[in-house]
């Protein structure tokens, strides 16, 4: 018989609520970073925006998404394991599609350190996901943990991203 759902998850509300709301306000504070970019004179193109600006609005969305659904009130793990693996995979899905459009947008060449960030992490993120969401039913404490750092990961993700938007126009800009 599978454990409930609440024994586990309880002690976590904190914790997603936290992450969460910290998804959720630093996804509008991407739109500011998006507006700076369009007001610069440093136009960027759709394709390098849909390659480097909108993942992160889509890497915040995945931690408050992931932190909904593990404070929703689950009666099994496995249906909590469910969506949540659902996301990882999505995730999957996406950053190679973001892999794809960094390769072929021609407005920024990336560097190794963009190619860790924009590409990388979140395949490692969204894996630890998709893979701890498979883990949750059989060893559900080390699942939770693997799927909190992954979720903490993509806000890292977020916050760095969004920086590196903001002080790479800031650079270039003062250089025109």
């Amino acid at each position: 018989m599978e454990p409930a759902a609440h024994s586990y998850l309880a002690s976590w509300e904190s914790f997603y609520v936290i992450v969460g709301s910290s998804g959720a306000a630093l996804t509008g504070l991407q739109f500011v970073v998006i507006a700076l970019v369009a007001e610069s004179e440093q136009r960027s193109t759709s394709s390098t925006i849909n390659a480097f600006g909108t993942p992160t609005v889509v890497h915040f969305c995945a931690a408050l998404l992931v932190s909904a659904i593990l404070s929703a009130p689950w009666h099994r793990l496995s249906s909590a394991g469910l969506a949540v693996g659902i996301c990882g995979a999505a995730g999957l899905l996406y950053s190679a599609l973001v892999i794809r459009r960094a390769r072929r947008q021609t407005g920024y060449r990336p560097v190794l350190e963009d190619w860790v960030w924009h590409a990388a992490l979140p395949v490692l993120s969204y894996g630890a996901l998709f893979v701890s969401a498979l883990m949750l039913h059989q060893n559900p404490d080390r699942s939770l943990f693997l799927i909190g750092a992954a979720v903490v990961l993509l806000v890292f993700i977020g916050i760095h991203n969004a920086w590196d938007t903001v002080t790479f126009i800031a650079v270039k800009q003062p250089e025109k």
